[in-house]
């Protein structure tokens, strides 16, 4: 079973803001590209997401169904990735200071994947998680300091209550 985690410097609802975005599941998903909805509303479950998975000139069109969500703390997957079988994905965000600690633990439940795991197979799903949590860590980072900076600079007020603006009295 492929357990990993990382220090997100962000607050858990800010993570769970980009996890609860099905349309954002291929730009931290290591592999996967052009996420769409099919079914259900992300991420309540049964809700699931297809996308495409591109091995070199193979274009492999996979499916991730949400099993179990407790909104703002834990999203629990299964993806769907054709004869390689299911895998089981659970995500869960802890409050961790100001941040927000984020555990993985994915392991493979039918399928080839099932047949073929071992401590290699096992050793590929740790460096894809590795991958996967920093692309969830920097988009989620970012945004938060984008959104800092656009707080930041509000909006232009006038130093005078009521008035247009510095010139008038």
């Amino acid at each position: 079973m492929a357990v990993r985690h990382r220090l997100i410097q962000v607050s858990p609802s800010a993570v769970w803001t980009v996890l609860a975005d099905g349309g954002r599941y291929a730009e931290w998903v290591v592999g996967a590209s052009d996420s769409h909805l099919v079914r259900g509303q992300w991420p309540q479950t049964r809700a699931a997401i297809r996308y495409e998975v591109r091995l070199g000139p193979v274009r492999l069109s996979n499916e991730t169904v949400v099993r179990r969500c407790e909104e703002g703390v834990f999203l629990e997957l299964e993806a769907h990735a054709g004869v390689l079988g299911t895998a089981r994905i659970a995500i869960e965000l802890r409050p961790w200071g100001e941040y927000c600690l984020v555990i993985v633990d994915e392991h493979p439940l039918q399928g080839a994947g099932g047949r073929l795991h071992n401590v290699g197979f096992e050793a590929l799903i740790q460096l894809r998680h590795r991958a996967m949590l920093a692309r969830l860590a920097r988009l989620c980072e970012s945004e938060t300091r984008d959104d800092g900076r656009a707080r930041q600079a509000g909006p232009v007020t006038s130093a005078v209550s009521g008035k247009g603006g510095a010139g008038h009295a």
